[in-house]
């Protein structure tokens, strides 16, 4: 209760303890000597409270409070003026007074200020300079004044209105591109083409219709599409539900046709829209299609979809583009350097073995940056077996060593990974001017920059399977040993896990291939075998092996027990042969700073899309992460939120499919 009310009560009691007072008196004393002073005595209290409280509530708006005190006379009209509300409140935060701006629109004086809005407690408290906040159909920003107990309201309504109408008008530009359509077209009859440009295309255009956007035809498998930030916000809520639509469509037909959408927002520069659009598109595509890349200007691209493995969709012909554009390259350097990942594997052994044989086979003094950034455990077992052989065959160096050499003539390849942050040899990938990117991972945003050539197929199963299929299309012929040829082969073992996941026809074709030029499948098979200390390391890894949800399983090996991600990798693989198992984690600690995560899927759960949205990355069936300075614990719950948001939206996805049939 205000303080003020406070004293009309005390004054109230008093006047009326007067006046019981002289009442008795007047019983008591029938001379009435008591009475007249009294009397006298009750009027002069009546009169003093009487002149106290009509001074007190003059002063509430002049003297004690008045505006003119705390900013002048001139301020106060001009905030009268510019419609300014003020607020004044005492040592409780009562409110003492409104000025003429909110006397009509509130009504708080006595009570406490957070009684009218509840989020200026912050902004009392200090955790806050400033705040937005609606009351009454009207939007105010409140700030507090620094060393007196006064806010200033200004009322934003009409700025908010606009400024939330200026962003739902911001521009929204898109592509969609039919995967395979254009291989489809070059292909199929008449007849066929009719029945999918009714299925897949006619969508397209209904589709834009039904939230009322701009659509026009680029090409016969490409659109572009314009619409504004509220039309764009309803296609998010609906999950791009085209994805789908596309997607069951191509099943009915019996097509290998996906949709790829791109949308870029965030300014009114047209060229920058285009821009940014094409290079959305690329990421989608080269991610394995069937998703949408969207960028807000100068923020991260966000995918969605990505719900189905990526499908073979490099044609022959680009295959032998590409080989005859590798050719021409190398014939144009002086000398040529081969990098991969940090902790190179036998995929990423293996396919810079066969690029090193490419590039002598033209006659090119070629480099092999190995000797930094490290080795898996067993590929040094199996390099060091073959160690005499291969180093007659190629120049094996360390990063420090191809970073002094490396001119600006020459040409770095960078294989098995895409991402600066990955690399093996981050000083000569520094100090190289032309560069060429051979990887099978889905591309990420994060792409080495300014490269000469970039192929990243998503749908191959390995590097190693890519680099093969160069051979056939080079001008001279491309001598590739027994070893070599078995790393190569290892290299798509371990990938395809042996053949059970990411393999297509082609996977097949390049083994065939691989066999013919010498592989010994025995050998082989003895360099992925276990010692005994890791398969008990290994069965230690399952042990902490627990169900979490819709065939989702997570092992997360305690802190005191360190792995290697080889192992982890393998464990993950491994409990996938468990029946009703859909996707794997394994976490672990792997030194003394770092905790990692394996990540495998048999293909109906994107652990890529589930790595990604924890900053990691990988294949749409295999993918991991690393974290600096973390715990096993925390890496856990974020990994389970991150599950649990991923499943979720996969469930409205397959609600939307089941509507859509419907």
């Amino acid at each position: 209760m205000d303080k003020f009310e406070n004293f009309k009560i005390q004054v109230a009691i008093i006047v009326a303890a007067e006046l019981v007072a002289l009442l008795a008196l007047y019983v008591a004393d029938f001379d009435g000597v008591w009475i007249l002073p009294m009397v006298v005595l009750v009027v002069f209290n009546l009169l003093i409270f009487t002149w106290i409280i009509t001074k007190y509530e003059r002063d509430k708006k002049q003297r004690y409070v008045d505006i003119s005190r705390i900013l002048g006379h001139d301020a106060k009209d001009a905030l009268v003026f510019g419609e300014i509300g003020i607020i004044t409140y005492d040592d409780e935060y009562m409110v003492t007074w409104i000025n003429d701006f909110l006397e009509h629109r509130i009504d708080i004086v006595g009570n406490k200020v957070t009684s009218w809005i509840a989020d200026i407690a912050a902004l009392l408290n200090g955790e806050v300079e400033t705040i937005t906040a609606q009351s009454d159909g009207y939007i105010y920003e409140i700030i507090r004044k620094e060393n007196a107990k006064v806010l200033y309201v200004k009322d934003i309504t009409e700025y908010a209105l606009l400024r939330k109408q200026y962003e739902q008008d911001g521009i929204v530009a898109g592509l969609l591109q039919l995967d395979n359509y254009m291989e489809y077209q070059q292909y199929e009859d008449e007849s066929r083409m009719a029945t999918i440009n009714t299925k897949l295309r006619q969508p397209l255009i209904d589709w834009a219709g039904r939230y009322g956007m701009f659509i026009r035809r680029l090409r016969s498998d490409r659109y572009l599409v314009f619409m504004n930030e509220s039309i764009y916000e309803q296609v998010q809520k609906d999950r791009f539900d085209l994805l789908n639509i596309v997607r069951k469509n191509a099943e009915e037909i019996d097509v290998n046709i996906t949709l790829s959408m791109s949308f870029a927002r965030g300014t009114d520069d047209f060229q920058q829209l285009d821009t940014m659009i094409n290079d959305l598109m690329e990421l989608a595509q080269s991610r394995g299609g069937d998703q949408v890349a969207v960028k807000r200007y100068g923020q991260d691209v966000k995918y969605y979809g990505g719900g189905s493995e990526a499908r073979e969709k490099r044609s022959k012909v680009r295959v032998r583009v590409m080989s005859q554009a590798i050719r021409e390259a190398m014939m144009e350097t002086e000398r040529i350097f081969i990098s991969g990942h940090a902790n190179m594997d036998f995929d990423c052994m293996g396919s810079a073995l066969a690029v090193s044989r490419l590039s002598q086979a033209q006659g090119k003094k070629t480099y092999i940056i190995s000797k930094s950034g490290g080795i898996e455990p067993q590929l040094m077992e199996a390099f060091y077996g073959y160690e005499e052989k291969l180093s007659l065959r190629h120049n094996f160096i360390s990063d420090e060593e191809a970073s002094t050499m490396i001119g600006e003539n020459d040409l770095l390849f960078v294989v098995d990974h895409h991402s600066p942050q990955q690399s093996g040899a981050p000083k000569t990938l520094a100090a190289a001017q032309r560069i060429i990117i051979i990887d099978h991972h889905r591309r990420s945003e994060n792409i080495i920059n300014n490269s000469l050539l970039v192929y990243v197929e998503p749908s191959a199963s390995s590097t190693c399977e890519l680099v093969t299929e160069f051979l056939p299309y080079q001008n001279k012929r491309v001598d590739i040993s027994e070893e070599e040829a078995t790393l190569m082969y290892v290299g798509i073992l371990v990938d395809t896990n042996r053949f059970k996941m990411r393999t297509g026809s082609r996977t097949f074709e390049v083994a065939a291939r691989l066999k013919s030029l010498g592989v010994d499948p025995i050998a082989a098979e003895n360099m992925l075998k276990e010692d005994f200390d890791d398969f008990e390391a290994k069965t230690a890894i399952l042990n902490f092996a627990k169900p979490y949800q819709d065939g989702v399983v997570i092992a997360a090996v305690d802190e005191a027990i360190k792995c290697n991600r080889t192992l982890m990798s393998q464990a993950a693989d491994l409990l996938l042969t468990i029946k009703g198992v859909e996707a794997s984690f394994v976490l672990a600690k792997i030194d003394d700073r770092t905790i990692a995560i394996s990540a495998r899927s048999k293909g109906v759960i994107n652990v890529q899309l589930i790595m990604e949205r924890m900053n990691g990355g990988g294949h749409f069936s295999a993918a991991a992460l690393q974290r600096s300075d973390t715990s096993v614990a925390a890496v856990l719950e974020e990994l389970k939120a991150t599950i649990t948001e991923y499943l979720k939206e996969n469930k409205e996805d397959t609600n939307s499919e089941s509507n859509i049939a419907k």
